[in-house]
């Protein structure tokens, strides 16, 4: 009977989903609280507003990205962008040192990080679709061989760098959720608003292109145009969340696949709230139970990995629709 009412009903899975991320929400601004709450509630409240931008970054774009590349066990993590922070963080290090933070202020290694990844991307998809290669799997291939020389560079420059550099390296390469700068909540809300109002104009059109290429483009849809300003849009989310807490890679999978699942639907005004509802109750709900329940230090990310992990194996080895 339940299982009936998920997939007939996506809407009452979305009051669900958002029910479930309200009280997490609330659970974390008050759990544990004793006193001092005009100190607790606005230092909560930065921290809240950094996780639940990081959920919708992430769902939004990995469920677009399984749209156009129609395959549900790829995530924008495949081209690259995680490589290229690494790179870019390494090679902060590696040349400022320890002292990094006297050379480039935090909002600035910030904007510089989103600026570069995004660049990157675009170069990318300009350089393979400028021409006459079409092909989205040519992108995904040289996403990957990207990130295979990214890594490599920054394996190479961790070997040789100071000890006591690597640790603090290790630190910053490690997604966290604990330790979020709020300072840059302000600069990563007003890009995400901004590049969501130009997505938000190509809604309509995901439901098409999920049908595939041939019957978008025959159906109207400016196939080229928006594959491109998609992408675009994708990069810019994805680097704004790897910036803003570090690289996480199965949260993506982990929701999307989830979101199609309980709303037992492929449509896009169902999948993307969705998504994002769901990315909302792990990351909330889960750093609500390990800093206020279990009072763990152990970082969430691991938790999620895990679990993602976990999802894509049975994902790649299960018969059947991916």
């Amino acid at each position: 009977m339940l299982k009936n009412i998920l997939h007939t009903r996506p809407s009452f899975v979305l009051l669900l989903l958002s029910v479930t991320a309200v009280i997490c929400i609330i659970l974390f601004m008050t759990l544990g609280v004793k006193g001092q709450w005009d100190f607790a509630l606005p230092l909560r409240a930065g921290k809240i507003a950094a996780l639940i931008l990081v959920a919708f970054c992430i769902g939004i774009s990995a469920v677009v990205f399984q749209t156009i590349s129609h395959n549900r066990i790829l995530t924008p993590g495949i081209m690259g962008f995680d490589a290229l922070y690494i790179l870019i963080e390494t090679l902060a290090l590696f040349v400022f040192g320890l002292n990094i933070s006297g050379h480039i202020a935090t909002s600035g290694m910030f904007v510089l990080e989103v600026a570069v990844m995004t660049g990157f991307a675009c170069l990318l998809f300009y350089s393979l679709f400028s021409g006459g290669v079409r092909s989205l799997h040519l992108i995904l291939l040289a996403g990957i061989v990207f990130g295979l020389m990214f890594r490599s560079l920054s394996a190479f420059m961790i070997r040789i760098i100071d000890p006591n550099e690597f640790v603090i390296l290790q630190d910053r390469l490690f997604a966290s959720f604990n330790q979020v700068n709020t300072s840059l909540l302000v600069i990563s809300i007003v890009t995400v608003a901004l590049t969501s109002m130009i997505g938000w104009r190509l809604r309509h059109q995901y439901d098409v292109l999920s049908l595939g290429r041939d019957i978008a483009v025959n159906l109207g849809v400016p196939y080229k145009r928006t594959l491109m300003l998609t992408l675009v849009l994708i990069s810019v989310f994805v680097s704004v969340s790897t910036a803003l807490v570090g690289p996480v890679l199965f949260l993506g999978l982990l929701v999307s696949n989830l979101a199609y699942t309980l709303t037992g639907s492929d449509k896009h005004r169902y999948t993307l709230p969705a998504a994002v509802l769901l990315g909302v109750v792990f990351l909330v709900g889960g750093q609500t139970l390990l800093e206020r329940v279990f009072e763990l230090t152990t970082p969430l990310s691991v938790a999620i990995e895990f679990i993602g992990g976990l999802l894509f194996i049975y994902l790649v080895t299960r018969k059947g629709r991916v």
